[in-house]
């Protein structure tokens, strides 16, 4: 059975034999794409595990996968959208393509390109979602009223009568294009920089926030520096993770050990 508070050493392929059907809420992972991360030369089968997560997965149930493509050759390598396509056989369904953003990328010499600045973020669901707390920002009209025209795919088109003078929300849904800063200022424990490739605190929290809800269970199946255990803990959530490399783990344990409870840190966090 799952231990939830707790890291497997493992590869997650064994993770999912240890785990009962339709067991996760949420999987939030990124991972070791296209020679971009070093995992001791893992090379992960993708099919595999895209099969393994929707067996383990509840009912609307999701995996937020954060990846990206290197150029290779003169040209893209498109794992990205690969990865997608593993996943939609496996069953799941493409929910969302949300775009991580990066505010301030790694300087690089791109050649005739433009800066590489984001990865994508695929939501993948096991039918309908059945959590979803939008992010919402303040509406530039908020308190104005809705006139009788709206511009359309076609261009100025008539509003329903009964929306006519309506009084404009002072809320509306993010858009899904996330923006984050990179480097430094995306942890706040300096230890999670010993890993090659982070990912920002605040994404896991935002994701974390948006798919599930306080007591829901949360899995990353390369869980690297902790970000997804420590968003997951601090936000109330059940968690637990698979890590093949040692040293990550050894990462992970140590960043995310001021934020346990005794029994979690009992539990081999």
């Amino acid at each position: 059975m799952i231990q939830f508070g707790k890291i497997y050493t493992e590869n997650c392929i064994e993770t999912f034999r240890r785990m009962p059907d339709d067991l996760i809420d949420m999987t939030l992972t990124s991972p070791p794409y296209d020679d971009l991360r070093d995992y001791n030369g893992y090379h992960f089968p993708v099919e595999e595990i895209a099969a393994g997560l929707y067996a383990k997965t509840k009912p609307g149930g999701v995996v937020i996968w954060v990846v990206g493509d290197r150029t290779h050759n003169g040209s893209e390598t498109l794992s990205s959208f690969s990865h997608a396509f593993a996943f939609r056989d496996a069953g799941f369904k493409v929910h969302d393509t949300m775009i991580y953003a990066k505010n301030n990328p790694i300087p690089s010499d791109c050649g005739k390109r433009y800066r590489q600045c984001f990865e994508y973020m695929f939501c993948f669901s096991k039918g309908q979602p059945k959590t979803f707390n939008p992010l919402t920002e303040p509406t530039k009209s908020a308190g104005q009223k809705i006139k009788a025209f709206r511009i359309t795919g076609a261009g100025r088109g008539n509003v329903p009568d009964e929306d006519i003078g309506r009084e404009i929300k002072t809320e509306r849904k993010l858009s899904n294009i996330f923006s984050y800063n990179v480097g430094t200022s995306s942890a706040k424990d300096k230890i999670a920089f010993e890993h090659p490739a982070i990912f920002p605190e605040q994404l896991a929290e935002d994701q974390i926030r948006t798919w599930t809800n306080e007591g829901d269970v949360v899995y990353d199946c390369f869980m690297g520096s902790g970000t997804t255990a420590k968003a997951a803990n601090l936000l109330g959530r059940r968690w637990f993770g698979s890590e093949i490399s040692k040293e990550y783990v050894r990462i992970a344990k140590e960043r995310l050990r001021q934020y346990l409870r005794g029994d979690e840190k009992a539990a081999g966090a």
